[in-house]
């Protein structure tokens, strides 16, 4: 999406001269045509896009420079000339036209990047596409894919993408920004063509084996994951022969929930290309899934290391593996292994005490990180990482000090932001409520998402001060000024949870799968909050289903499916989700809920032991402690 540094060098420079160009014309001077339009002027930095916004990486492309010879004559339509003659073209920016600079082009031009300086992205958008439908110019087309991108502006992004991808066809740049819009849309009939086309092509150049790994990426990107599978499923028929083809179905027919079908195709993977690590790892992770498969995975696991011991991934898999089986001093023995062979690979190294963080032993994980640490050539993020977790090591061993004392190492920059807001939620934790939120206050940002971040963690700070009212209040207030931001609607939402306010929950909850349809924790947060109140359940259900089909793997929506179905009495449906949802995160919300089913199947010895590892895992949750209280239950 950001326009690389000589490309901002170059727009800057024509800002520049656009600039002196158009005050000649207002004073009445003569502006001789030019015969090339300038690329787009470049945008002022923009906030980060949110997690689930598409990306279009091909708007990086650098538009191609036009050497403009002789002026030719005046065109009768505003001096723009034809797009049938081009003075160059190249495969990714497609043919060029000859196109006068008017002073009327050139003011729409300057003023739609004012606009952009100004956040004024939608009248930018606008005269940009308008542009580049007038002079036939796809740089013009991308430029406005990028504007209607930064704004969030997902059918304007299309609209122009679609016109680029008219404009260059042979642009892969174009294809691969319509077609992740397109998936980010769910617009299926529409892309199903477009993939098609390309299949076509890998097919007859024999580069399926490289298209398929980037068409999986590309669909998992998607919340309709259902209709992500489905149209691979169709396209892919011919392919399946091809063990890449295979693996891309396991993993679609996986996101999608369709379990079974996606461990076949793994293990039709592992058939055409037993030797193949991807589609080895591939029918691991589909195997580990079921506590059934388990067994299988660990040995496919134990198989594949020792025909290739130096696989760094196949042995992290295989110790996490281990670890989720209650086996932490196998999966620890693992990765020394590892690390004898490479023990100054800095992934490895990061892997391994994270490792050691979940399974509790936060001196082990103190002992990699300072290895990790201590390489050189660490980027900056990547050491920034290593601060960050170690000042959770610290919070979490109640070491406060020493875990401010690691966030001040942060230094200015994209971590800066949660290193700060870390440090006020440090200062609430020793009572100084009001510092921590004088510090986050003091903060400058410069975009709406990262003011809302800060409302957030103040909420925060007085949840954890033991006023969730307060917290209620702050975010209603905010609320009023900033009413279409999905976060602030998400936490507004939770916070009238907390304190019984269910109709305010709901509507925010509502306006926020209004504006984001494809909010899979918004669905599960309204659904679970009906359901824990016993309320509207057959309602409750639906919108849990809802999340599930856009998540279909996410532990907290498996667990709200396991517990809505046991308040609808569907006691073994209730098990099958939550003993999943435990597997995935073994999370004391989750144990509580698993063993409170199975203690009412009578099993109370199995309740009993999971209610322990929840407490292990997060002494004095409060689900579990509501559970033990109410059912009557000690420990």
């Amino acid at each position: 999406m950001t326009p690389d540094p000589a490309y901002h060098r170059r727009m800057n420079s024509f800002s520049r001269l656009a600039a002196a160009a158009l005050a000649a014309a207002v004073a009445g001077c003569a502006i001789q045509p030019v015969n090339t339009l300038p690329p787009a002027a470049a945008s002022s930095p923009r906030s980060a896009q949110q997690p689930d916004a598409p990306s279009a990486q091909s708007t990086q492309t650098e538009p191609a420079v036009v050497q403009a010879p002789v002026a030719p004559p005046a065109h009768a339509d505003h001096g723009t000339a034809s797009a049938s003659t081009p003075v160059a073209s190249s495969p990714e920016a497609g043919p060029i036209p000859l196109v006068d600079l008017t002073p009327q082009l050139l003011f729409q031009l300057v003023a739609a990047d004012l606009a952009v300086q100004r956040g004024e992205t939608g009248a930018a958008w606008s005269t940009y596409h308008a542009v580049a439908r007038q002079t036939r110019d796809p740089r013009l087309a991308a430029r406005a894919t990028e504007i209607a991108l930064s704004g969030r502006a997902l059918g304007e992004a299309t609209r122009s993408a679609q016109l680029w991808r008219e404009l260059a066809p042979d642009s892969t740049g174009a294809t691969q920004t319509l077609q992740t819009l397109l998936i980010a849309s769910g617009k299926w009939d529409e892309l199903e063509p477009i993939v098609a086309q390309r299949l076509a092509k890998a097919r007859q150049d024999g580069t399926l084996s490289e298209f398929y790994p980037g068409l999986q990426r590309s669909l998992l990107r998607g919340a309709d994951r259902k209709g992500a599978w489905s149209m691979l499923e169709r396209l892919s028929t011919p392919d399946l022969g091809v063990s890449q083809a295979r693996i891309a179905r396991a993993t679609l027919a996986a996101s999608a929930g369709v379990n079974t079908v996606a461990l076949a195709e793994a293990r039709e993977a592992l058939k055409l290309a037993p030797g193949d690590e991807e589609a080895v790892i591939t029918a691991i992770r589909l195997l580990a899934q079921s506590p059934q498969t388990m067994p299988e995975a660990i040995g496919l696991a134990e198989s594949s290391i020792a025909k290739s011991p130096n696989s760094l991934e196949m042995r992290t898999l295989y110790a996490r593996l281990l670890l989720a089986t209650g086996r932490p001093v196998e999966a620890r023995q693992e990765f020394s292994k590892a690390l004898a062979a490479n023990p100054e690979n800095a992934s490895l190294l990061m892997a391994a005490a994270q490792l050691a963080q979940q399974a509790r032993d936060p001196a082990m994980a103190r002992q990699y990180l300072d290895r990790y640490l201590d390489l050189p050539g660490l980027q900056r993020r990547e050491r920034n990482q290593g601060f960050l977790m170690m000042a959770q090591i610290a919070e979490d061993e109640g070491r406060l000090n020493d875990a401010d004392e690691w966030l001040a190492k942060v230094p200015r920059g994209e971590d800066s932001l949660q290193a700060t807001t870390r440090r006020a939620l440090l200062l609430g934790k020793q009572g100084k409520l009001e510092e921590g939120r004088a510090l986050l206050r003091s903060i400058e940002v410069d975009s709406t998402r990262e003011r809302i971040a800060l409302l957030s963690s103040e909420a925060q700070l007085l949840r954890e001060a033991k006023q969730p009212q307060e917290a209620f209040e702050l975010l209603d207030r905010n609320l009023a000024t900033y009413p279409d931001q999905p976060d602030l609607l998400y936490d507004h939402g939770m916070a009238a949870e907390r304190i019984d306010r269910i109709p305010e929950m709901e509507r925010s909850m509502r306006k926020l799968i209004e504006l984001r349809p494809d909010s899979a924790h918004a669905y599960n947060a309204l659904g679970y909050s009906l359901a824990d109140r016993g309320l509207r359940l057959d309602e409750a259900r639906s919108l849990i289903e809802k999340a599930l089909s856009l998540s279909p793997d996410d532990p907290h929506i498996l667990d709200s499916m396991g517990w809505v179905l046991y308040r609808q009495k569907d006691i073994e449906g209730a098990l099958k989700h939550l003993q999943r949802a435990w597997s995935i995160s073994p999370e004391a919300d989750i144990g509580a809920h698993l063993g409170e089913v199975l203690w009412v199947q009578g099993r109370q010895d199995e309740a009993r032991k999971m209610w322990r590892a929840a407490g292990v895992r997060e002494p004095g949750n409060t689900t579990l402690r509501e559970t033990l209280t109410r059912l009557n239950v000690s420990l």
